[in-house]
């Protein structure tokens, strides 16, 4: 990082001891540990004070979920946006038709071992809940991999690959029937917006808050009165925003050396805090709910959706499909496995998808147990000898 740039870095805190708390923090940051942290704490909190906790989490819910997640998911897509670009990890066709080959896979084994059990339970009520069980945590499958092979194909692989598959659960999620009607103007109230993004894109506008602030409400509410998820608001107006080639580092922290990777810094810590607090609303689950549909949701991860993302690939590459160069059969098993928390994603689907009652609170703690496949995939890799734990 550029020396100028520090005067802008959120984690120098100039306060007595910033010492300590500066690195810290930035521990903290670097590790996306704010996700979990509010996760962690919910889960002590409802399972010891539900009533205070419920009543809080009452109140954050719509800002959080429906209005705070827009910004996360639309910097997520801005990192797609990049890396297919010229010069990105994921430039050219043939390097991202494998993954999303495989995402399709994973999303057929992953519904069909969550249907099956379920089906086997006698439990079909709990069969609508199938797309919460084929999401990905992108931001866990991503630190993880990245944690294990540090650089190479197996980051962009493993992002294309859950983008692709959470992609069939906000299809779902955007055709799923409104109690209210939806208002005719909306298509309109969106192209506006698309139109101001635009607008400033033209202009050359090189930070992302004119954007969010001017075109966002616009979309937001087009989505919102449309009978879409908002938290979707910001994702059309990604294809304007200020962007660069560079290799594919999901929330890396660029040189603060221009208004584009200040605003990159600026908003990636926003998403972290936006994280905290939807760990927080979101991951209080009462843990006595574990039932069939808490164990369908971890079979189907845990399970179904590695063998798929395997047998998908293994047919691509027989019909011709090439694999990225360095990815083995061993570490693409290691990758398939690092897709199989659902975490962060599947509570979004779950909240947008599945009224409150005993089916959320099976699926919620499901999606939560999923995080066991964090731990599963460095035991796997250990196991293989790949990335770091290779044999030299």
């Amino acid at each position: 990082m550029r020396h100028h740039a520090l005067s802008h870095d959120p984690m120098a805190l100039a306060a007595p001891g910033r010492a300590v708390i500066g690195p810290a923090v930035r521990f903290v940051f670097d590790r996306f540990l704010l996700l979990p942290a509010g996760a962690a704490v919910a889960l002590v909190w409802a399972n010891t004070a539900p009533e205070g906790y419920y009543q809080l989490s009452q109140l954050l819910a719509f800002p959080v979920n429906e209005i705070g997640m827009a910004v996360f998911l639309a910097l997520v897509v801005h990192e797609v946006f990049e890396a297919i670009m010229p010069g990105g990890a994921l430039h050219t066709w043939r390097r991202w038709l494998l993954p999303v080959v495989a995402a399709m896979g994973g999303v057929a084994a992953t519904a069909g071992t969550y249907l099956v059990y379920v089906g086997a339970s006698h439990e079909t009520v709990l069969a609508q809940a199938w797309p919460i069980a084929c999401a990905v945590d992108v931001a866990a499958a991503y630190y993880v991999i990245k944690l294990i092979f540090r650089r190479g194909a197996a980051l962009p692989f493993v992002l294309l690959t859950a983008l692709a598959t959470d992609a069939v659960g906000v299809l779902v999620l955007m055709t799923r029937p409104r109690a209210v009607d939806v208002w005719p103007g909306a298509v309109a109230l969106l192209l506006a917006g698309i139109a101001a993004a635009a607008l400033m894109r033209r202009l050359h506008v090189r930070r992302f808050w004119p954007y969010f602030a001017a075109a966002g409400p616009l979309c937001w509410l087009a989505l919102y009165l449309g009978g879409v998820h908002p938290a979707l608001a910001l994702v059309p107006i990604v294809p304007f925003l200020p962007r660069e080639p560079r290799s594919l580092e999901l929330f890396a922290e660029p040189d603060d050396d221009d208004p584009l990777h200040h605003a990159e810094r600026e908003w990636n810590v926003v998403a972290q805090v936006v994280l905290l607090l939807f760990g927080l609303v979101n991951g209080g689950v009462i843990l006595r709910h574990y039932d069939t549909g808490t164990w369908a949701m971890l079979s189907a991860a845990l399970v179904g959706r590695p063998i798929g993302i395997i047998a998908a690939v293994a047919g691509a590459v027989a019909c011709g499909l090439r694999r990225p160069r360095g990815l083995g059969w061993r570490e693409l098993g290691v990758i398939a496995m690092a897709t199989s928390s659902g975490f962060t994603f599947a509570l979004f689907l779950a909240t947008g998808l599945i009224a409150i009652g005993p089916v959320l609170s099976q699926v919620a703690l499901g999606a939560l147990s999923t995080v066991a496949g964090a731990a599963l995939t460095v035991l796997l890799a250990r196991l293989l000898h790949v990335g770091r734990f290779a044999e030299r």
